[in-house]
Order: C-alpha cells, then structure tokens, then sequence
C-alpha cells in the first residue's frame, strides 16, 4: 500500500489569475488508512480527488506517493484505481471481461489474470454473474463490478469518486458495509469523496471536511462532530444540523453567561480567562441534546417558544421551534406529544454548548463537550 502526501496543493482554471477551485491544500493519508474528502457541492473535494489521479494538472504545491513525486506523472504510471459516480463498465463484455480489461492491457499473465478475477469475484460475490453482461445486472451488482476491476488491480492506493450516489437508500448501506468491511480485509489505502455525512462518519477512518475549495477540518469522526472548528463544520456535520443562536456574553457572579434568546444560559465549559474580551457569539446546541421540559419542570437553563412543525421519524421525533432568537430544532423521543402551536420550554445542558466567535471559528473551551470523553 502507499502514503499520499499533498502539499500546498492549488488547482486553478484559467491561467495564474484564474479561478481556484482548490486553495493551499495540505493533506497526509496514512498508509491503510480510509480517509474521506467531505464537503457540499462546488467545495473541490473531487478536484482534489483529480488531481491525485492524475485526471487534472496540479497548478501549484506538491503531491506524492510513498514519498515519489507525483505531479508530472502520467495516471497510468501512479498505479492508483478509480471508482466513479457512474459504472464506467463495458456494456459488450461479460463480467468476466470487464474486470479482467485492465489486467490484459498491461500484459498480465493469463494465469494470472484468472487467478485474481476469480478471487475478486468471489469476495464480491460476483462468482455467479461472471458471464453475464451490465445489462443483465442491478444497479448494487454493477457497482460492484466497478469495485472489482479496481481490486482486481491491486493497486497502491483507491480512490473512490461518489461511488454510491446512483444506488438507492437500501442499496447504499448495504454497500456502505461491502466497502467498510473490504477496507477492512485488504488494509488498503482509500480516499473517499462524498457530501453525504452519513457516509463520512460510518465509513472514514478520518475526514477532511472541505469548503470553498480549502480544508475546514481534519480528523476522526467522532473528534470532528464533537469539536467543530467552525460554524461550517458543526452545521455541515450532523442530520438535523447543530443550532446556532446569537449570542451576548456577560460576566455574572457565578461565571459568566450567554444571553440567548431572552434567556441567561450559564457558560460551565469556558472560563473568564477564556471569553476575555468577547462580547458577543454564536451559541451553539446540537439537537439531540436538548430536553423538551415538562410545565411543572425545576428552574433549569432553558429556552422558550413555540412549536412551527413536528416531524415524527419512527425512531424518533424533530421538534421545530420558533425562538426569539431563531429557529431551533430538538430530535427527542418518538412519543413526544407536543403539537404545532404549542409554547414549550428546551432545557439546555451547559456541558453541550458551543460557542463560536465573530469569525466563524469555535472559542476554544477548558472543558470538553458533553461526550467529548468517549473519544
């Protein structure tokens, strides 16, 4: 397997003074690590994803292969293998053909050609289908054989372009798994590009959530969800998105607290020292942690409003309310009785703010995040 270094990476169209589609990117993937390019639409995660494979020039900044430069070398020489959004399959050639193409362009052994069909094909289980044709099959069925022609390869590093954007809901997890499991079996390097988080998390060993063409942050799923580096990040990151409010900070005898929509919210994860000279935030509340309070509830830190919408989900229930300082949304227990045009009360845990400056970025706490242990 291999190591991918990209160093001050910069894709720009239209000469020096063009468009940048992709600014200063600095990435290491570990050798056998699964590392996922994350971001919405336009963000330059596939761009990147391009140029590793030598699909788009390098405009500026350096990239390499366990430590080989790779900037001026051809696709075919970077020995990587690409899966794409479409199957890219041969409609005239069998299963068979279709993964074993690439091995005969190279001059491969017959023999050994066979071996490593019959051995893709049947970690893919795809042993059955070999003499079919990609219209005989499904949609899961293709994009496993566009898996297998790139294992069959074996090649230093996968690269993985939205592979299960065209498969449908069922599909996507079950192949979800295939892939997680494969990782798991080959120690593969893989980079992996999607804007579905649900993919990030379950998937990555760690992601790079990307925006506007630069890294927003890297890291493990877990470590990245629960400390955001930004504004971006926390409300990219999560389904339904982390609540941001505007926020006035104040110093209070018991420490200091937020004023956020016409309530005092105490600030327990971040000492004076830490909001020395911040008058004013973003206060930040992931929806699973806030608490429909009952009327007759204890004075606690909460928020009040008025439900707008109720969306019952099976497994659980999201609660829109209107606040005065915006919209928030509560993911509470499925049997949650509260109607459109209810006043309710969201308890708020002081351990599960955030707080987020001016600029966008997160106002580093003494503490961590409610969770943040688990780590």
């Amino acid at each position: 397997m291999a190591t991918v270094q990209l160093q001050d990476v910069c894709k720009r169209y239209g000469g020096a003074g063009g468009l940048a589609a992709v600014q200063d990117v600095s990435l290491t993937v570990a050798d056998g690590e699964f590392m996922v390019l994350l971001g919405p639409s336009g963000c330059g995660k596939s761009t990147t994803l391009r140029m590793i494979a030598g699909l788009e020039s390098i405009s500026d900044g350096r990239l390499a292969i366990d430590g080989r430069p790779m900037n001026a070398v051809p696709a075919k020489d970077r020995d990587i293998a690409m899966v794409f959004q479409s199957y890219a399959l041969y409609p005239h050639m069998t299963v068979a053909d279709n993964l074993s193409f690439g091995l005969r362009r190279r001059g491969t052994p017959r023999a050994e050609i066979e071996r490593r069909v019959a051995a893709t094909a049947e970690m893919l289980g795809l042993t059955e289908y070999l003499a079919r044709r990609p219209a005989a099959l499904s949609g899961g069925q293709r994009q496993r054989v566009a898996l297998g022609r790139a294992i069959v390869r074996e090649p230093k590093v996968f690269l993985f372009d939205e592979p299960l954007s065209n498969l449908d809901a069922a599909l996507r997890v079950a192949t979800r798994n295939e892939l997680t499991r494969l990782h798991r079996r080959l120690g593969a390097t893989m980079i992996y590009v999607t804007h579905d988080q649900v993919e990030a998390m379950t998937m990555g060993s760690r992601i790079c959530v990307m925006n506007r063409g630069r890294i927003a942050q890297v890291g493990a799923p877990l470590e990245v969800y629960r400390n955001p580096a930004d504004t971006f990040v926390a409300r990219f990151l999560g389904s339904p998105p982390m609540n941001l409010l505007p926020a006035r900070l104040r110093r209070a005898a018991g420490g200091s607290v937020a004023l956020v929509a016409g309530a005092e919210l105490p600030l327990t994860r971040w000492s004076d020292a830490a909001l020395e000279g911040v008058a004013e935030a973003s206060f930040g509340i992931r929806p699973e942690e806030m608490l429909l309070l009952p009327p007759d509830a204890a004075p606690q830190p909460a928020i009040a409003g008025t439900v707008a919408s109720v969306e019952p989900l099976g497994a659980e229930t999201l609660l829109l309310v209107d606040t005065a300082g915006g919209e928030v949304t509560a993911r509470l227990h499925r049997d949650t009785a509260a109607r459109p045009g209810d006043a309710v009360r969201l308890g708020i845990p002081s351990a599960a703010a955030y707080l987020f400056g001016p600029d966008g970025r997160a106002i580093e706490a003494d503490r961590p995040a409610a969770g943040a242990a688990l780590n």
